[in-house]
């Protein structure tokens, strides 16, 4: 089955009830059983519910994974992965990611024992350097949040089974539509769900998806442990969303393309970050893991200046100034003071995460209107 075909039917099946097309929603806590453990494959919704179950299903069939596992957020599904590890273990993770990882990282689980290397990864070797008896986990992004750095998941899965160690890629900005990082080496696959795979900002939610059998039942438990799940009407907009991922990532990236090339030529952009740039580093490595470049754009204006960024994204009015991204609307942010306002100034420089910097995230309306829309802003 084509991925176009998986985003539908993949892993699917009419319910038995009544034969709905659309799985239904399950709202309930608790399953009668007619003896003691007698139960027809769900007790308790925490543990099992039919919709997540649905969902959970799907997921596994984008990623061609074995395993898929829904939780109430993005951060609670890398909250399970680090739970796997215990106090002196050692994670190399790429130093330009997510804010809210970031903080998880740092500020939550540093203080059980748990060290963490923030690593420049444009070259896959620069991990080598941290590699030891301790390390257990290496974690990476890519295209990374908000940079846009690629990493090559394939040169980091040969070093991970180099040292046995396991291989955890956040894919939320590509999605399984633009690459897959289990069939490149990865272990573990995680989503924000509530970014492209929902794709219409209406839900929270996180997804792993695994092909090891004993990996995928210690996630399970903890997911289950942690009580960290997803609820059955957030499932359903999640399948809901699913089903049309192929068709939005099509314009996503169009729109993606055609912002990009525009800013390039603007006089007062300094620089664009976009992987689907030539000269944008590892763009080779990018054309050779991923389908297409994607719908996320940054940029800096000349002089570097937080007043004129500030400027820009205030006046924008197709774009919304908001949190988030991978919705059908175009999303604008300033990083700096937003999504990555939890990491300390001198180390989001470090990565590039400047006080100009902006990052889009281009929706799926006529991009003649967003292109002016950038014009009126910009000045």
């Amino acid at each position: 089955m084509k991925f176009n075909t998986k985003t539908i039917h993949g892993g699917q099946e009419h319910d038995p009830a009544y034969a709905s097309v659309m799985p239904p929603i399950y709202q309930t806590s608790t399953y009668a059983q007619s003896t003691p453990g007698g139960h027809k494959g769900y007790e308790y919704s925490r543990t099992h519910n039919p919709t997540r179950h649905a969902l959970e299903r799907a997921l596994a069939s984008i990623e061609n994974g074995n395993y898929g596992l829904a939780f109430g957020s993005g951060l609670a599904a890398i909250d399970a992965v680090i739970k796997l590890l215990s106090s002196g273990d050692e994670v190399i993770s790429t130093n330009d990611l997510y804010g809210g990882t970031y903080r998880l990282f740092t500020t939550i689980f540093e203080k059980f024992g748990i060290k963490f290397h923030f690593v420049g990864m444009e070259s896959a070797d620069n991990m080598e350097t941290y590699i030891n008896e301790n390390t257990k986990l290496i974690w990476i992004e890519t295209p990374t949040n908000p940079m846009m750095n690629v990493i090559d998941i394939k040169a980091a899965a040969k070093i991970a089974k180099a040292h046995n160690l396991m291989l955890a890629v956040d894919n939320t900005f590509a999605t399984s539509y633009l690459q897959q990082p289990l069939d490149l080496g990865a272990d573990i696959v995680m989503h924000s769900v509530t970014k492209y795979l929902g794709g219409h900002s209406d839900l929270v939610m996180g997804a792993l998806v695994v092909n090891d059998k004993a990996l995928a039942e210690k996630l399970y438990f903890i997911q289950n442990a942690s009580g960290a799940v997803c609820g059955p009407q957030d499932s359903f907009l999640a399948l809901r969303g699913i089903k049309t991922l192929h068709v939005r990532m099509q314009r996503h990236c169009e729109n993606g393309r055609a912002v990009a090339e525009y800013l390039v030529k603007h006089p007062k952009i300094e620089k664009v970050y976009w992987p689907g740039l030539e000269d944008h580093p590892n763009h080779d490595i990018a054309k050779s893991q991923m389908k297409d470049f994607g719908g996320m754009v940054s940029f800096v204006t000349k002089g570097n200046s937080y007043e004129d960024a500030i400027r820009i994204v205030e006046k924008l009015k197709v774009f919304t100034l908001a949190e988030s991204l991978g919705g059908v609307e175009s999303l604008a942010g300033h990083p700096a003071s937003m999504t990555h306002a939890s990491i300390p100034k001198e180390e989001r420089e470090k990565t590039g995460v400047v006080d100009s910097l902006i990052r889009l995230s281009v929706g799926i309306e006529d991009v003649e209107d967003l292109i002016a829309d950038l014009k009126q802003a910009i000045g």
